[in-house]
């Protein structure tokens, strides 16, 4: 049985993929059909020794390897309003990079992977078309807030129409008495009443305008203890 030749290059050497002219270094070698071959920068890809040569050998031209540095401005987490769906808020759930090289130009693209909060509607957006509300730490404490106000709209138009009582679940209205004593509701509305107020300064949209309007007017039904809506 003939003995098996050493490979040309061992783990660790800097060779020259000659039909690229990049340069790497050898990761791992395998015995295979009877020939070495070498692995390179951990690739999935796999050279033969007529395809390499070492760095130190090598007389032909090296091709520069790119280095591309990308700063992202918004995280997996985030929420985010988009160009175009008005006051919707959707969560950041994914993004990736886009690189485009031509003769005479050259850019990246960031995309966007988009969760409407509403109704988990896809949505995919670019940069530029993105406003960031609240960053990934507190965004679900934003949607809570939304939600509280949600819940506090709901049980008054319930009370002012009593055949909708039979709709909304009595455990809705059992979970707002339990957890829901009047002064942190009032703190809570107040959060909300300045997270609104930031979003219309920043903005500038009416909506926004009106759901202060109806806190405001939550507030002073609260404090007068009526038990009334003035909405």
């Amino acid at each position: 049985m003939a003995k098996r030749k050493k490979p040309k290059y061992k783990i660790g050497d800097t060779v020259v993929i000659t039909i690229y002219g990049t340069v790497g270094r050898v990761t791992d070698v395998k015995w295979l059909d009877g020939k070495y071959v070498y692995e390179v920068n951990k690739s999935d890809g796999l050279f033969i020794e007529e395809a390499l040569q070492l760095l130190s050998e090598y007389d032909g031209t090296i091709m520069e390897q790119e280095q591309i540095d990308i700063e992202y401005k918004f995280f997996i987490g985030d929420l985010v309003q988009v160009s175009g769906y008005g006051s919707d808020l959707f969560k950041v759930v994914g993004f990736r990079t886009e690189i485009w090289r031509y003769k005479d130009d050259a850019w990246e693209d960031v995309i966007y992977e988009l969760s409407r909060v509403s109704d988990g509607e896809w949505l995919e957006a670019g940069e530029e078309e993105l406003t960031l509300v609240a960053d990934a730490e507190s965004a679900d404490t934003f949607i809570q807030k939304l939600g509280l106000l949600y819940l506090v709209n709901k049980q008054e138009k319930t009370t002012k129409n009593p055949q909708l009582q039979n709709i909304v679940r009595k455990a809705e209205f059992e979970e707002i008495e339990r957890k829901k004593e009047k002064k942190e509701l009032i703190d809570n509305l107040l959060d909300i009443f300045n997270d609104y107020r930031i979003l219309y300064e920043l903005f500038g949209d009416q909506e926004y305008y009106q759901v202060m309007r109806v806190i405001l007017r939550k507030l002073e039904s609260l404090v007068s203890n009526d038990g009334k809506s003035h909405v």
